[in-house]
Parts: structure tokens; sequence; C-alpha cells
């Protein structure tokens, strides 16, 4: 038998030192995790431990590749269930971190845990990888004793949210190449091309339909100015920018996606559906439901959301029910404030809000591949009117010339 030395979070949230007897790690962890212990540090009794003074102190300034937080959480859930201490975990998942943000974090996480810090603190020196919703629910999985469970929890809620995010940007990615695609090919024509017919159309002096009379004069326009019309789309997208982190801005900006003609009723859904999945995985892992509600105010992707979910936890802090300040508000429909007023009836608000999530989830998804299909056709015939319309303005002239010459013969 081997003795080896521990560090667990109880069922409180206490830390809990001592030596067990064991033959291995392993059946050292299981021991622990049978008397409800979550498995912080465990060394060989005697060995070597590096101290306080290798914790790595500081921010790190670096972001994670894009869904590798993901795979990070669903790898370190599946090792605290399967009976890993912590520690080994975070040094296992060091080694197989690609970039470099996340490499640093877990070199942190590991020698902040080693030196006796909770798993929550150490991941705060790393915000631009772990949130608050991420370390509050980490603080809520080491106080329960439930970690491998919270883990789990906030796994399937990152790949949850990674999907939508995709999704939306599969709704977003195509107008916008085909429009920049649009206006570069116009801008092509109008300044390389149709310049060259101009002089043609004067050495002939003939008479020009109106059409192509305005499709020159722009022609020069733009010739003549390309330099200021550049500067001023770069300086108008910059203004924009700037505009939209003052509070005024943000808020005008989020307003305005949620009221857009097509648009606005899938960003609606998309806040919703945040809303729904975030409140509900918070409240399931234990999290209480006044920092539940700041962080879904935070993290809810819109400014308008978030103020109406800040001004509804001032009611709830005041002894009212959370549906009641929601059912003033156009931006919550009746059918989800009529879920939450009866999941706080009857107890079973996460699991009436998890239904939420998983119905705008589902209508997110249809409405992208409406949009999608929809959207298709009308942007090739835009292109076609722009495209078209330029070329039929040089060529009807020509094609009247040459009709008039064929007629004369």
């Amino acid at each position: 038998m081997n003795q080896f030395k521990y560090a667990a979070k109880g069922p409180t949230g206490q830390t809990v030192e001592g030596l067990i007897q064991a033959t291995t790690k392993a059946e050292a962890v299981a021991e622990l995790r049978r008397q409800n212990l979550v498995v912080m540090r465990l060394d060989e009794a005697g060995g070597k431990r590096r101290g306080l003074g290798e914790i790595r102190f500081g921010k790190v300034k670096i972001k994670a590749k894009k869904g590798e937080l993901v795979i990070f959480t669903r790898q370190l859930a599946t090792m605290v269930g399967a009976g890993l201490s912590l520690l080994e975990s975070l040094e296992v998942l060091c080694h197989q971190a690609e970039s470099p943000g996340m490499k640093q974090c877990c070199e942190n996480l590991v020698n902040s845990v080693r030196g006796g810090s909770d798993l929550s603190t150490a991941m705060e020196a790393c915000p631009l990888i772990f949130n608050h919703l991420y370390i509050s629910m980490v603080k809520a999985g080491e106080i329960s004793g439930q970690m491998d469970i919270i883990l789990n929890r906030l796994a399937d809620y990152e790949e949850s949210a990674d999907e939508l995010t995709r999704e939306i940007k599969s709704a977003m990615t195509y107008p916008v190449i085909s429009m920049v695609l649009v206006l570069g090919i116009t801008a092509f024509l109008m300044i390389g091309v149709v310049p060259t017919f101009k002089n043609v159309f004067d050495s002939l002096d003939a008479d020009l339909p109106a059409i192509t009379q305005f499709t020159l004069s722009c022609s020069d326009f733009m010739r003549a100015n390309v330099g200021f019309i550049a500067a001023g789309m770069v300086g108008a997208f910059l203004a924009l920018r700037i505009f939209k982190k003052t509070p005024r801005g943000h808020l005008l900006w989020d307003r305005t996606m949620l009221r857009l003609p097509v648009f606005g009723a899938l960003f609606t859904k998309v806040c919703l559906a945040r809303f729904s999945r975030t409140f509900a995985t918070l409240i399931r892992s234990g999290v209480p439901i006044m920092s539940t509600l700041g962080i879904v105010a935070e993290t809810s992707g819109n400014e308008v959301v978030r103020r109406v979910v800040s001004s509804s936890r001032d009611c709830v802090r005041d002894g009212n029910l959370l549906s009641e300040p929601l059912s003033q508000e156009k931006v919550f429909p009746p059918m989800v404030v009529r879920m939450i007023a009866i999941g706080e009836r009857t107890g079973s608000l996460e699991t009436l809000l998890e239904k939420i999530a998983e119905f705008y989830d589902s209508q997110v998804k249809a409405q992208v591949k409406a949009l999608t299909s929809l959207i298709e056709p009308l942007l090739i015939g835009f292109m076609g009117i722009i495209v078209g319309g330029v070329v039929l303005s040089i060529f009807a002239p020509i094609l009247d010339m040459v009709g008039k010459l064929s007629g004369g013969q």
C-alpha cells in the first residue's frame, strides 16, 4: 500500500487536505470520490511538490483558437468524470493545447491548482478565454462537489452556443460576400470599362439615350472622386464602429438589429435562445438566482435584452416574480413569459427554460435555411439588374446605330 497526500473539495465547498492509503492513484481517487470529495490534487506522500512560488501571476491576454474552449471543457469533464484528479486532467490538457493562448492559460491553471488555488479562482487570470458565466459555473461545481456533472453541462452549453453562432454566421456570410462581389463588379465596370466607350460615343457625336447619359455621368463622377469615395466608405465604417462602442450607439444599433425587416426576427430568436439556455444551465447548476440574472444580462449579446434583464433583476430583488417585469417588455413574446411564469409556480423553471431554448434553436435553424434559399435568388436578381443595367446602357446606342446603318443600306 502507498500513501498519498491529497487536497479536495468537500460537499459544502470547503478545502479538505489529508493522507490516504491506496495501492495506486486511481484507487485513491476512487475512494475519495466515494466520500463525495472532488479531488483537486493528489501526490505521493514525501514526493516533491511545487509550491506557491511557481504560480504564475498576471492575466493571460491571448485568446484561444475558435472552438478550442469547447474541446477543453468536454475533455476536462470526461477526465474528471473518469476518476482523474483535477490537477492530472489539467496537465494532460496542457500538453494537448494547440494555440499559444490556451497553452499559456493551462500552464497558469496547473501552477495555480498545484499551489492550492481553486480552479475558479485560477480561471479569473484568463478573462479572454473564461468568461463570467464559465467561472461562475465552475465555482458552483466546486461548492456542490459535482464538478464532473457541472463541467458536462458547461460543455453541452458551450457546444450549443458554438453551434448557434455558426448558424448565424452561415446566414450572414453569403449575402455579405455576394454584396461585396456586386459592388466590386459594378465599380470595375464603371471605372475600367465604361470610360472606353465614352470616347467612341464622343467621336460618333450621336444622340445617346437617357440611361446611357446617366451611366456615363456616374462613371465620370466615380473616376474623378474615387479617392474620396474610398476614404468616405472607410471613414463611415470606422465612425460606425466608434459610435457602436458608445452606450447610446450600442443600444441604438442593437435595437435596430431587432427591428430589421427580415433579419430582425432571426436576431430576436437568437437572443431568446441564448437567454433561455444560459438561464437554464446556471439555475440547474446551482448558481443563485441573483447571480444568474446578472450573468444572463451580461452574456445576452444584445444591449436591449441586457437592460431588460437587469431591470427585471431589480424587481426580483424586491420580491417579485421574474415573469412580471418580463411581461411588460416587447422583446419577450407572451409564450416565453407564460412558460417562465409556469416554471416559477411549479418549481420547474430550468426545465421549461430548456424547452424554450430548444424551441428557438430549431426556429433559428429553420429560418436560416429559409433565408438562405430566399436570399440566393434575390441577390442573383439584384446582381442581374445592376450589371445588366450597366451593360444595356452601353450597348443600347451601339445597337441603335447598327440598326440605322443596316436600314440605310
